[in-house]
């Protein structure tokens, strides 16, 4: 079976954007999309297992709940990648974790609820992991876009 067919490109065009806020909402999202109830719970637990989905669940703007967020990126020598991702993936602030091709090539987000428990727990991932650069880049001003994926 292919990785997405039909019906899970339809549930995942729907979900990403639209997820209905009901007492049943796998049976609203049948509805709409003519399949049944069952058919849609089945196929998303399929996609989460196969790690296509990585979860479902409510995003919320941290500002507007009394949240900092901010952009961090560190400088980790390749052997030690593993272990510093571990480590930093332990706080719960921490939103996305990934790796790039660069000098600073371990980067993510961190939220909390304010920039001084932001930077300590950066000391803290410092002082843990021995990786001394790591350097916290908050936003100015957010240019949000609605991202949507029409598969």
């Amino acid at each position: 079976m292919p990785p997405l067919d039909d019906m899970d490109r339809a549930i995942l065009n729907l979900i990403q954007s639209d997820f209905p806020i009901t007492p049943r909402p796998y049976l609203a999202i049948a509805q709409r999309l003519g399949f049944s109830e069952n058919d849609v719970i089945k196929r998303l637990d399929r996609l989460k297992k196969k790690g296509i989905i990585r979860r479902i669940g409510g995003n919320f703007v941290p500002e507007k709940l009394g949240y900092i967020s901010t952009l961090c990126a560190a400088r980790v020598p390749e052997d030690k990648i593993q272990s510093f991702a571990k480590a930093v993936n332990r706080y719960p602030g921490v939103t996305h974790n990934y790796q790039r091709d660069n000098k600073y090539n371990v980067w993510f987000t961190f939220i909390a609820p304010s920039m001084k428990e932001i930077e300590e727990n950066l000391e803290n991932i410092s002082r843990q992991t021995g990786i001394k650069k790591i350097i916290n880049l908050p936003a100015t001003k957010v240019f949000k876009i609605r991202a949507h994926f029409n598969l």
